[in-house]
């Protein structure tokens, strides 16, 4: 293995540590603790690149998130927890964080925003679209209408349809590759499949979703950007809510076309 590929997994982690709020000297010296096993500040400082004075108020940071242990010898020994009990600590630490959050959030929400979004919103990027995607299927209490192609259907979008249909919510399929209509009709077995107006799969469209016929979404597959796009085609998507939104009339109209062709 070259120097270069075992320094990824230190320098990956030492991003990821400062990502969840750790100061860049204590996420040096918590990756250098958990490389050596256990050490001494000039250890760690041989290794870590943070200087030697600095090593003791990162490992106090450390001992406060409950990352580190202290034994006092001379010269003093620290000592990491495990990638295991640091990752368990961080999920319970954030699950907190994103609770009260919600509950936060949510007695600030504006009750204007469960009724009709006025216009057409434009989301960005691949995962946000997902979640937009989620939560529209999520709220479905009577009707999910859906097209896709194969690279972005995921096992969440397959459990998200069969959850609704299950609650039932009539599920619809249209123009979509073989092989994804065939995995949500799997799932779905009560889904039903109608013939749309183009071949979904050879088009750069990516995803068309209507739900209750007064909830709408729209993407198109568009060239990656920024530094770390998350597929080589990235996603934008437009979406609208309410009966007299622009978007919903228009993909009501032609979805409810469709549907009456095929019935």
């Amino acid at each position: 293995m070259t120097s270069e590929s075992s320094d990824e997994p230190r320098f990956i982690a030492i991003d990821q540590l400062e990502a969840l709020g750790l100061s860049t000297y204590a996420a040096r010296t918590f990756v250098a603790l958990v490389s050596l096993g256990s050490g001494t500040a000039k250890d760690v400082s041989d290794v870590a690149n943070v200087p030697r004075t600095r090593v003791y108020d990162a490992v106090e940071e450390l001992c406060d998130q409950g990352l580190a242990d202290v034994q006092h010898s001379k010269p003093k020994q620290f000592w990491a927890v495990s990638p295991e009990t640091t990752g368990r600590r961080f999920e319970r630490e954030y699950a907190h964080r994103v609770d009260v959050l919600t509950e936060a959030l949510g007695g600030l929400e504006s009750p204007e925003r469960t009724e009709e979004q006025r216009g057409v919103w434009t989301v960005v990027g691949r995962e946000t679209v997902s979640e937009r995607v989620a939560d529209l299927i999520d709220s479905a209490s009577d009707e999910v209408v859906y097209m896709t192609v194969d690279n972005l259907l995921t096992e969440d979008d397959v459990a998200r349809l069969r959850a609704a249909s299950e609650r039932g919510v009539s599920i619809k399929l249209a123009g979509m590759a073989n092989g994804v209509e065939q995995d949500i009709r799997d799932a779905v077995p009560e889904a039903e499949v109608f013939d749309s107006m183009w071949v979904w799969s050879d088009t750069p469209a990516g995803r068309m979703l209507m739900v209750d016929q007064e909830r709408t979404l729209v993407s198109v597959l568009v060239d990656g950007t920024g530094d770390h796009p998350p597929e080589p085609r990235d996603e934008t998507a437009i979406w609208g809510t309410g009966e007299s939104n622009s978007l919903v009339v228009v993909l009501r109209a032609m979805f409810t076309w469709q549907l009456d062709e095929t019935r």
